[in-house]
């Protein structure tokens, strides 16, 4: 439990078999379930023992879904083994599913540096466990206004996943399918997932803050598959930014040929494109979350606030306590 699925060099840390436990609580959306954890087999077939999966639930010995299926598991307090990843899956009304065992046992996962996950309803479970502050996070729409409401400070955003440090959020539904291609991707590489993604037929992979890579390709007005697949990782390592030659990596180019082709399709360096990315999140926070600026600073992957704030009038033509104060007098 190294935390080694959100460190800049994971790739080159995965274990022998990555352990993905899933917390599956009941009523909890078998679609969402089967998207996440069908990719993960399916590596499995490729790759034999990539991933080692245990199904959890609060307690007997089987998870019902909504739709009634039976899926056998091993109740929370007999688990003994450690995990890399642990993705809780809920659905119905996730806010009514609250149990402090369940919150104990993640916050303790956490506190030994899992990689802890929310699909579909479970993005709810992490919040009410204190797990999600200062997280940047999505959950399926269904619950993200309730959830707004009872807790406004959390940094809710409408996207199919969004993968924070060592926190990972998804919408649900056939979201997880795309959220796997991005994790299957930094453990095995791009080649790798992209076998698992034709294995069931999704050819189409969308990028975590749209629906589908066409946004994202309308957006910046390129379909460079290389462009497109490293503006995702960044979007994915918005608090802990990638090195160039890691994001070169990613697309098997160097890192001359990769400024060559940003500066090419889209007029500035790859770093300065990642630099205003972060920024424009940061803008983004400042105005619409109740972080101080210096953990805003932090969310966006900035050392310090002195440097943040440096790049930010550099970018904006005013400080980032400006916005802050402007986003103040509005809320007034």
């Amino acid at each position: 439990m190294s935390g080694y699925l959100n460190n800049k060099n994971s790739a080159s840390m995965v274990p022998d078999t990555v352990k993905v436990g899933f917390l599956l609580l009941d009523g909890f959306a078998l679609m969402s379930y089967s998207c996440a954890e069908e990719p993960l087999r399916g590596a499995n077939l490729l790759k034999s023992d990539a991933y080692r999966v245990s199904n959890i639930c609060v307690s007997g010995n089987t998870a019902q879904s909504s739709s009634g299926a039976q899926i056998p598991a091993v109740p929370i307090e007999s688990i003994t083994e450690s995990f890399d990843l642990v993705l809780v899956v809920a659905g119905g009304d996730p806010f009514k599913q609250q149990s402090e065992e369940v919150n104990k046992w993640l916050r303790r996962q956490a506190a030994q540096g899992v990689l802890i996950g929310g699909v579909s309803g479970g993005p709810v479970i992490l919040s009410v466990a204190g797990l999600m502050h200062g997280f940047r996070m999505t959950l399926h729409w269904e619950h993200a206004e309730s959830l707004s409401e009872i807790a406004p400070e959390l940094l809710i955003e409408k996207s199919l996943y969004v993968i924070d440090r060592n926190r990972l959020t998804c919408a649900g539904g056939t979201a997880p399918l795309d959220m796997m291609h991005a994790l299957i991707t930094q453990h095995y590489g791009s080649d790798f997932a992209r076998r698992v993604s034709d294995w069931f037929l999704h050819t189409n992979i969308r990028v975590s803050s749209a629906p589908q890579r066409a946004g994202l390709a309308e957006r910046y007005k390129t379909h460079n598959t290389a462009i497109l697949t490293v503006i995702e990782a960044m979007e994915t390592h918005v608090a802990d930014p990638l090195e160039l030659s890691q994001l070169a990596e990613r697309v098997g180019l160097g890192t001359r040929q990769l400024n060559r082709l940003f500066k090419q399709k889209l007029g500035v360096s790859t770093i300065s494109f990642y630099r205003n990315l972060r920024l424009d999140i940061a803008q983004k926070l400042l105005k619409q979350s109740q972080l101080s600026i210096t953990d805003v600073a932090v969310a966006s992957g900035f050392v310090s606030s002195a440097h943040f704030s440096t790049c930010f009038k550099s970018r904006f033509g005013c400080t980032p306590s400006v916005i802050r104060l402007e986003s103040l007098d509005v809320a007034q």
